[in-house]
């Protein structure tokens, strides 16, 4: 069984991450842990002589916390008819990545998946605050991140972004090896860049994932750097009408650019892609 957790601050883009998961994993077993997170506001409870009122307020938060989440576990079980999938939801007082990091090893989370955008996102940036700080926070566990626009139809074809300089341990292409074959995916593999003369160790490399992806429909691109990487590979992607893009945290620094721009220019605004973000690993 599959265990995957579900970040929610109850927003719209928040449900979507939902529908999105159940719908992705919909042909395999899974258990899905429906999380919130709530902190009062420090100038909500600092300066009170009584610690009753802070516990008034911590109280309060939790009870509504707990209520919403019930609400979305009655919803799921009353509309979401899969035998297979089995809901639970966590309440919990502090804060978002900390409560991400003690669940992964105490629930062995398989993956996170969670919206690029909560309740105060803004258009202007590819990822809210929250999101960003899980992304930066958690470093060994796979995260999908949903766009608030994307509708889930199925997993046809996926871009796989990569520059060729870093082994990739079978382990880590796991979970999404494993939603290929469930979605019998093509996957799009493609090196951006101002000449596609590979060293050695890449040429080594490439035949590495090659072999990876050997039971699916493979097809190599060579993408001529524009303006920059981050740039190259998002046009790339909307050309493509991928499902998917999978992303690690070694793929050209474009991870990195991406987490700190306002959207790399326009074009993240028009990205409705999920991205499927790999933990970092080690190796050359």
């Amino acid at each position: 069984m599959k265990n995957i957790l579900l970040p929610t601050d109850f927003s719209q883009n928040a449900w979507n991450a939902i529908f999105t998961a159940i719908k992705l994993y919909g042909p395999l077993t899974c258990r899905f842990y429906l999380l919130h997170t709530y902190e009062p506001k420090l100038q909500n409870v600092s300066g009170f002589k009584s610690t009753s009122r802070a516990g008034n307020i911590y109280g309060s938060m939790a009870a509504e916390s707990k209520g919403e989440l019930d609400k979305i576990k009655e919803y799921l079980l009353k509309n979401h008819k899969n035998k297979d999938h089995v809901f639970e939801t966590l309440s919990i007082s502090g804060g978002l990545v900390e409560s991400i990091q003690t669940l992964i090893p105490k629930l062995d989370i398989d993956n996170i998946v969670m919206g690029t955008h909560g309740v105060t996102g803004s258009n202007k940036f590819l990822f809210g605050s929250n999101t960003l700080k899980v992304i930066r926070g958690i470093d060994n566990c796979t995260m999908l991140l949903v766009p608030g626009s994307f509708n889930f139809q199925r997993l046809k074809s996926l871009a796989f972004p990569t520059d060729y300089m870093h082994f990739v341990p079978k382990n880590m292409l796991f979970s999404l090896l494993e939603l290929m074959e469930v979605w019998k995916s093509e996957i799009h593999m493609f090196y951006v860049a101002q000449e596609f003369k590979l060293s050695k160790q890449q040429e080594n490399n490439k035949e590495v994932l090659m072999e990876r992806f050997k039971k699916f429909p493979v097809t190599p691109h060579d993408v001529p750097m524009s303006s920059n990487v981050a740039d190259a590979i998002l046009k790339f992607i909307e050309g493509l009408k991928v499902d998917l893009v999978v992303l690690t945290k070694h793929s050209h620094g474009f991870f990195e650019r991406l987490t700190r721009e306002p959207i790399v220019k326009k074009v993240g605004t028009q990205t409705s892609v999920p991205l499927l973000v790999l933990p970092g690993f080690g190796g050359n």
